[in-house]
């Protein structure tokens, strides 16, 4: 039986759809145009909006499915960020006066959206984007959600004053999107918490409480799922962007096995792990990122399928997917099939 495959999130917006987000900028990643843009993006886009944004999900959905991959994501395609685009829809957010802050350890700073009011669901909307996103396809589409710890170091907090606090309205916030997701049908759910990484000891002090408060009562039937990467890339071809300390995943893989997370997404293209980190999961499924998202370099089988098999000398192969390490929008679409058609490839012939 070959490997299962998965992508983790974004996939290149097609050249029709005329939405603002951080992946076209030189200097990093820019949150606050896109931030600022969005809404007024959107809105010129006309009364044809949203027959563009379902044309472009498909083509996102229909271009992963045709490179083989198991488990596709709708693509992010209507986002202009992973963050943003869920506060968004939620009330306590202002996007008007923008808050100037540092994120990730100081990586990079931005304009962001400031919470000025108590955080609750304003409108839910991931039932239609993962219905739209079903529609193109027969196999399970996987839709993502940013994680509470994640979203408390990308916006400002002018109301909290305690990220504990915030992440726990946050966890309950998403928590209404996840069980309609459930109901809905969907089958596959993840939560992107790249902070964990960046902030292991917030991680386990309560980033896995709030966490755990999204999935409650998600039904067996729904593979919970947790992205856990070292840090997007600031560009494309950027070999030195900051990444979170390696030793991060061996400090939170203990708890994140004895969670109720049944799948986690884990970096190792752009920077290779020990191994021996996989025998820490004695449970829980592993994602490996074996494709780099922050290199145009086009990865060979043969390089793909020897880190898998490496992988399987450390877990069993029912417990291990391939995937790349993060979202691909730096890539462009044409260069982001290559590298999925690769790791398909690689992962069948393992």
């Amino acid at each position: 039986m070959a490997l299962k495959t998965t992508t983790i999130g974004a996939f290149p917006k097609p050249d029709f759809v005329h939405l603002p987000d951080w992946f076209g900028a030189t200097d990093g990643p820019d949150m606050a145009a896109p931030t600022a843009r969005w809404a007024s993006a959107l809105a010129a886009m006309g009364e044809d909006a949203e027959a563009i944004l379902q044309r472009g999900t498909h083509l996102a959905v229909r271009a992963q499915v045709d490179a083989g991959i198991d488990i596709p994501t709708d693509g992010e395609i209507r986002r202009e960020n992973y963050v943003h685009y869920h506060c968004r829809h939620l009330h306590g957010f202002d996007f008007e006066d923008l808050t100037e802050a540092s994120l990730r350890n100081g990586a990079f700073s931005a304009l962001l959206p400031t919470v000025r009011g108590p955080i609750s669901v304003r409108e839910q909307f991931l039932v239609r984007d993962w219905q739209v996103a079903q529609a193109a396809t027969g196999r399970p589409v996987k839709l993502t959600l940013p994680g509470p710890l994640t979203v408390c170091d990308t916006v400002a907090d002018a109301y909290y004053g305690d990220p504990r606090s915030m992440g726990r309205a946050l966890a309950e916030a998403l928590n209404v999107e996840v069980l309609s997701l459930a109901e809905a049908g969907c089958r596959h759910i993840q939560i992107d918490e790249p902070l964990f990484a960046r902030k292991p000891a917030d991680a386990i002090a309560y980033g896995m409480d709030n966490l755990e408060r999204a999935f409650h009562n998600c039904p067996a039937r729904v593979t919970r799922t947790m992205h856990m990467c070292c840090g997007y890339p600031d560009r494309l071809d950027n070999p030195e962007y900051p990444k979170a300390d390696p030793r991060a995943y061996f400090e939170l893989a203990d708890a994140v096995d004895a969670s109720s997370i049944q799948a986690v997404s884990l970096e190792d293209a752009h920077r290779p792990n020990d191994l021996s980190l996989l025998e820490r999961f004695g449970r829980t499924q592993v994602i490996l990122g074996v494709v780099g998202v922050a290199s145009s370099r086009v990865e060979t089988v043969e390089e793909v399928s020897s880190r898998l098999t490496q992988a399987l000398a450390h877990i069993e192969a029912d417990r291990l997917l391939a995937g790349p390490d993060c979202g691909l929008g730096y890539l462009g679409a044409d260069l982001a099939v290559r590298k999925l058609t690769v790791m398909v490839e690689a992962a069948r012939s393992v």
